[in-house]
């Protein structure tokens, strides 16, 4: 077995026992990168020198000791570039560690490149980047979901052990569906969000990509925790995720709401997804009817309260204080020509959208109208839990798309994260597992928790990935 098949969990423990160093790992990583990235295209920075010396000074004591891991270009990491594969933040070097880059540094983990994304996170296919589109290495004339596309992708073809990426409307979760890897989006405020560059504060979150469930419920007890660099971390303590997997589901009741199994879903996404739940019933869980009624409106909502976010939070790239400058006549000249030549059009048009919805005499008729809205869509959520322990969907209505399929209609692309969006708003956590495949390529199941229940889902995770065999496909590159 090649090093860079294995799992986390696995060279971890090959580490410990002194069967293989951390060095021997990390440039098996870097072979395969430079066999196959040249390809899938996963990463837009490589720490090649340095992720080697930090092999060489890691010790063995730390959960992730000597295990490389690779990061999305929109967290920083002091001494790297931070660019949101952006043009506007070319040349931009981070002179700090995020919150999660501090702990997995203590964690012994080795940090070995920057994956691309769309630009600013805003996108679902990874087209939407100034370095390039990210393919699917199961088909690279295909996407591989977004906006956390190279993540996912470097999960899927080998060329990471695991991944952090950012969720906000399903960053995490749609690549992970589309590249048949496991993506954990975390409930808001259980992981820090200080060193992520914001685009929607109230959405975003931080979370893993990994080969398999084990790996990660460890990634989530690394990078969990309150900390008080962050206003909207939660002070709560962080549960053992690794010893709840082993709990099973034998009695656990699962939510199917009706509102997610859709006329225009890919027929054999919904059979792959229906049989991953007969599975789990098999296994002893039981099936609960529920509803989402607001499931509808969760789109809309989500593109005007993400956009009014961005527009707040994308005004400080102004071409002043950090990152590209175009200089103009005068400030004002500098800002607009700034702007203009260093955000990419999806970044632009949700700018726009979001300043038209913050503007005067729109406000209240849409984005607090918007709020609103998504304080219905929470108390659907409060309800179905009620009635059940988890909820059970699709991850995406079809499988990854061909590249450029979309790119032409917003809304089209938009509502690849129909399935997703309405956990970011709901403020809830959720994992994608690989259940099957259609038109040969990967199929998420999609098992969504109550605030601050990631146990539960993990156990039921863990207990469909243990009855079957998904997981272990890998794509030939």
């Amino acid at each position: 077995m090649s090093l860079h098949t294995l799992t986390v969990c696995q060279l971890r423990d090959k580490i410990r026992t002194g069967e293989v160093s951390s060095r021997e790992a990390t440039q098996s990583l870097l072979n395969r990168i430079a066999s196959v990235d040249g390809k899938v295209k996963a990463y837009n920075w490589l720490n090649a020198d340095n992720a080697l010396a930090q092999a060489d000074a890691a010790k063995k004591g730390g959960v992730l000791a000597g295990v490389p891991v690779a990061i999305k270009d929109v967290i920083n990491v002091d001494g790297q570039p931070c660019t949101c594969a952006s043009k506007i933040l070319q040349g931009y070097v981070a002179p700090y560690d995020a919150t999660v880059i501090r702990k997995l540094r203590e964690a012994g983990a080795i940090l070995v490149g920057r994956t691309n994304m769309d630009e600013f996170a805003m996108g679902s296919s990874t087209e939407n980047s100034s370095w390039g589109t990210t393919c699917n290495p199961w088909d690279l004339t295909r996407i591989p979901g977004g906006s956390s596309g190279g993540s996912a992708a470097a999960v899927a073809a080998d060329e990471a052990f695991a991944a952090l990426g950012s969720d906000t409307g399903g960053s995490i979760r749609q690549p992970a569906a589309l590249c048949g890897c496991v993506g954990l989006k975390p409930t808001y405020g259980r992981v820090s969000r200080y060193g992520l560059v914001a685009f929607a504060s109230s959405l975003d979150q931080i979370g893993s990509f990994t080969k398999d469930v084990r790996d990660a419920a460890l990634l989530l007890s690394v990078i969990s925790g309150h900390d008080p660099m962050d206003s909207t971390s939660v002070p709560r303590p962080v549960p053992d995720y690794v010893a709840a997997l082993e709990r099973g589901v034998k009695g656990l009741r699962i939510g199917l709401p009706k509102e997610y199994f859709i006329p225009g879903m890919d027929r054999e996404v919904e059979a792959a997804v229906r049989a991953a739940i007969a599975k789990l019933v098999s296994l002893g869980a039981e099936v609960v009817e529920i509803s989402l009624p607001h499931t509808d409106y969760a789109v809309a909502v989500y593109y005007l309260i993400a956009t009014a976010e961005a527009s707040a939070n994308l005004a400080r790239f102004d071409g002043v204080r950090y990152g590209a400058r175009v200089k103009g006549e005068d400030v004002i000249d500098t800002y607009g020509k700034t702007r203009g030549s260093g955000f990419g059009p999806e970044v632009k048009r949700r700018i726009i959208l979001g300043t038209y919805a913050l503007s005067a005499g729109y406000y209240d008729a849409y984005y607090l109208r918007a709020q609103k809205v998504r304080t219905l869509i929470r108390q659907d959520f409060e309800k179905a839990f009620a009635k059940c322990d988890v909820i059970v969907t699709p991850t995406t209505p079809e499988v990854a798309f061909k590249a450029g399929e979309k790119s032409g209609d917003p809304l089209k692309m938009y509502l690849s994260d129909i399935f997703t969006i309405s956990v970011n708003l709901a403020g809830n956590c959720g994992v994608s597992i690989p259940c099957g495949f259609a038109h040969k390529l990967p199929i998420g199941l999609q098992i969504i928790g109550k605030a601050f229940d990631e146990e539960t889902v993990l156990r039921t995770a863990y207990a469909y990935e243990q009855a079957t065999a998904w997981h272990k496909e890998r794509p030939v590159l």
